[in-house]
């Protein structure tokens, strides 16, 4: 039997409405989108973040907000939450994006209805606040993006933060929790370490991708800073034949301490006032250049062992252990002793010596041999898996041993693509 409903059932004629209808209803929705508070946008489901619409949500006005979705996606992660509205003119109307747990509302400049981006208006009237795991590799990646850096990185009793100003003129102050402190320095512990390489560009490309390192610009043309690393502050220096690693100590006495070296025959410039302390570039008295500063707060002194001699153990991509070659090991044991308060005791290896300090290991782990042909300083990168590690030099142009086991863990000797000497190290 035919349904009765289905056969009086008369078929659905599209109507166009009323074009004074349709031009209101279309206006009064381009105004509730618009609005910076109303009801809830969308109806897209909430991702497993649980972000969501909260009691106060920012809701930004941009000259490009097809280019700000793309920005902030590569800038800070963020994701689309459902589909943006695109106007018939071509502008987005509106647009959500997830970043962390929470929403940001974005759309198009709309100077008809009197909403202007902040570059249109004279600059930012708001900050706003994000927070991230680690501060420092957002903060750089933001600038490199073309973000304009406006306060940097700093630590504040609050926690860590940076300022950038956006593509768009929005004010961002990227957070974050404190870095954890530092063991403290002692008289004669490495602060700082340049691997000194001929091209400073190919050197970070190389050790990107085989230790992860992101370097940002440092404070010469050449330099370079590796961001992100939890203990040791390290940094590559271009435009250097000789491959070494160009390293920094910490001393009680600036100025006492250049005394010391220009009596024990090694050469040491006038220390200068630097951004970490007062510093002074030096060589000793068989060539090998390196630098003694006084950091800004103190340095403690060699007594005994230590509580300090914590944090010896270094991470994925920091230097685990420091190989010192020079020409006349009895030499440096002298200079080295009476400059750096350095000790010395028979190492592992023929000819080789251990150092320490106060009875306890020179931070990072230094080791010095003599009969080199020139000064050298070798460095060994601690990595989480040895195998990989090696394979990845090995693609990046590089050279390395198959992993080896030691009384200290597994290693691999390693060149870079440019000739420089290295060590990996898995304990």
């Amino acid at each position: 039997m035919t349904d009765p409903l289905e056969a009086l059932r008369t078929p659905v004629v599209p109507v166009d409405p009323d074009p004074a209808f349709a031009a209101r209803l279309r206006e009064r929705l381009r105004r509730a989108l618009l609005q910076p508070t109303g009801e809830t946008m969308t109806t897209t489901t909430v991702r497993e973040t649980q972000a969501e619409v909260r009691s106060l949500t920012p809701y930004l006005c941009v000259d490009d907000g097809r280019r700000a979705l793309r920005w902030y996606a590569e800038a800070f992660g963020a994701e689309l939450r459902g589909e943006p509205m695109v106007m018939e003119d071509g502008r987005v109307g509106h647009a959500e994006l997830v970043i962390g747990d929470s929403v940001l509302m974005l759309a198009d400049e709309w100077p008809e209805s009197g909403l202007l981006g902040p570059k249109a208006r004279g600059g930012p009237s708001q900050s706003l606040y994000l927070n991230v795991p680690d501060v420092d590799i957002v903060f750089s990646h933001a600038v490199e993006m073309g973000a304009v850096a406006h306060r940097p990185v700093a630590d504040y009793p609050y926690g860590r933060n940076g300022v950038v100003m956006d593509p768009f003129g929005h004010r961002w102050v990227i957070a974050g929790p404190p870095l954890p402190a530092r063991p403290r320095l002692r008289h004669g512990d490495v602060g700082y370490a340049s691997v000194w390489v001929p091209d400073v560009d190919r050197a970070a490309a190389f050790y990107g991708s085989v230790l992860g390192w992101h370097t940002v610009p440092g404070g010469a043309e050449a330099g370079r800073r590796v961001e992100g690393l939890p203990e040791q502050h390290i940094g590559l220096f271009g435009g250097q034949e000789h491959r070494t690693v160009y390293l920094a100590f910490a001393v009680e006495d600036v100025h006492g301490t250049v005394r010391q070296i220009r009596d024990a025959g090694g050469d040491a410039q006038e220390p200068t006032d630097e951004p970490f302390g007062v510093s002074a570039m030096c060589t000793d008295d068989q060539g090998l250049r390196f630098s003694v500063y006084q950091p800004a707060e103190a340095v403690s002194p060699v007594e005994g062992r230590l509580a300090e001699a914590a944090g010896l153990t270094a991470h994925h991509g920091e230097i685990s252990y420091l190989t010192i070659g020079v020409p006349d090991i009895a030499r440096a044991r002298s200079f080295y002793g009476e400059v750096l308060h350095w000790e010395f005791t028979p190492g592992h290896t023929p000819g080789g010596w251990s150092v320490r300090l106060g009875g306890t290991e020179v931070r990072p782990m230094t080791g010095m041999y003599g009969g080199a042909d020139h000064p050298v300083v070798v460095p060994m990168y601690t990595v989480d898996d040895i195998e990989p590690a090696v394979a990845r030099v090995r693609e990046a142009g590089g050279t390395a041993t198959d992993p080896a086991r030691q009384p200290y863990g597994v290693t691999s000797e390693c060149t870079d693509d440019q000739g420089s000497r290295f060590y990996l190290g898995q304990h």
